[in-house]
């Protein structure tokens, strides 16, 4: 089979020394920059600190600090007070941490062509009715946390990035209500490092092109690590995504899926882990939906998931409405309060190249809505069933079940 993945690259955080190397389409540039005059500040929170490698770099670099090197533009709490930056230029001074990011953030070159960077120090409070928007060519790292209050209102987000290219955010954490945590709308190579998202409502993570759903406009996002929890809606969600590199998410009792993929192609997941993730619902901690992973008419294999692991919530892996092309390596489900996979009206999935486990009660379902054509070429493998059973109702066509060991579950395959 001709296979038309294409995993784009994880750039992660480089040791700086000197300028700040940050990495474009394919080269490296180096970007000159003004230090601190505040020394070297932390965000009272501490959540960000240190990281720990670059997930998924594979050159063995190691991730730098928050904040570490030269930048070219700052926001730094200390008190009450805001102080924004830009080389020895105040640019910002007072008790609004949303406009000390703006600030900053506008203060770098309006023309440039590569990307100048922007550190935060400090944690503090913005609207859930306004949002950090970031232009292109712009990386800004939060080095505290952002808590976002108030009630949120449409299409607004802690960090929001739409129509933009060269985009990264190495650091980022976000607390409270918003209505997206991060929005990332028809924007191309887009870098996320570390984000933590411990929320009390809204969306995690969304990235689309929806305001045309004939194409595919969000292209070449990374996400090195994503945690979220708390949220009213998904963990993270993509639609209209052609090209998506994510490392781990980590999803703690989601109200809907800890990761869900709609209508994206070419896309490599390392793990997702998820507990609690749409207890009550329909939703999975991994879900693919709305012709995921249909390329050009068909479901050549584009989409690869490393592990699933799934614990209470909703359904394990549930992948609905002409989706496919995928390959899940390995699984480890246990207690879903659906089913522990469901795999509907969807083409050419295989779950289990790598082994794993998936213990009931939940069941596994091979199942088709007249609306869509049955379903097709799905391959169970290397796995052991336990306390479950699998069930095939309607039969779907070319369904393969190969060295499954069932430990007290039943085999209703077709």
């Amino acid at each position: 089979m001709t296979t038309h993945h294409r995993r784009p690259l994880r750039r992660g955080l480089l040791p700086v020394v000197g300028a700040l190397a940050l990495l474009g389409t394919g080269a490296v540039t180096a970007v000159q920059a003004t230090g601190s005059p505040f020394g070297d500040h932390q965000g009272a929170s501490g959540a960000q600190a240190e990281l720990s490698s670059a997930a998924g770099a594979g050159d063995g670099a190691q991730a730098a600090a928050c904040g570490d090197g030269d930048f070219h533009a700052e926001a730094v709490r200390d008190g009450d007070t805001w102080t924004s930056r830009n080389g020895g230029d105040v640019v910002y001074e007072g008790g609004d941490m949303l406009a000390a990011m703006r600030a900053a953030v506008d203060s770098l070159d309006p023309g440039r062509t590569e990307q100048q960077r922007v550190v935060v120090h400090g944690d503090g409070s913005i609207p859930a009715d306004a949002s950090l928007d970031l232009p292109s060519h712009t990386s800004m790292e939060a080095c505290g946390t952002i808590d976002v209050t108030g009630t949120p209102t449409g299409n607004n987000a802690a960090v929001r990035i739409r129509h933009a290219q060269d985009v990264s955010v190495p650091h980022l954490s976000v607390t409270g209500t918003p209505y997206f945590g991060v929005w990332v709308r028809t924007s191309q190579n887009v870098h996320f490092g570390q984000v933590d998202l411990r929320l009390s409502g809204g969306l995690g993570m969304r990235i689309d092109s929806r305001d045309d759903d004939s194409v595919r406009e969000a292209r070449d996002i990374s996400i090195d690590d994503v945690y979220v929890s708390g949220t009213g809606n998904h963990g993270v969600e993509t639609y209209g995504v052609d090209g998506i590199d994510i490392g781990t998410v980590t999803a703690r009792d989601t109200a809907y899926s800890g990761l869900l993929l709609n209508d994206t192609v070419n896309a490599s997941v390392d793990r997702v882990d998820a507990e609690g993730a749409g207890t009550g619902t329909g939703y999975a901690a991994f879900r693919m939906a709305n012709r995921n992973g249909r390329l050009d008419g068909g479901y050549p294999e584009n989409v690869r998931v490393g592990e699933v692991r799934a614990r209470g919530g909703g359904r394990g892996i549930f992948c609905v409405s002409e989706s496919g092309g995928a390959v899940i390596e390995q699984v480890d489900i246990a207690g879903t309060g659906g089913n522990a996979a469901l795999i509907e009206n969807c083409h050419n999935v295989t779950v289990g190249t790598a082994g794993g486990t998936i213990a009931g009660p939940g069941t596994v379902r091979l199942a088709a809505r007249s609306e869509f054509a049955n379903t097709s070429d799905i391959t169970f493998e290397n796995l052991t069933f336990r306390d479950t059973e699998f069930n095939e109702n309607p039969c779907a066509v070319n369904t393969v079940l190969r060295n499954i060991t069932w430990d007290n579950s039943a085999n209703n395959a077709c």
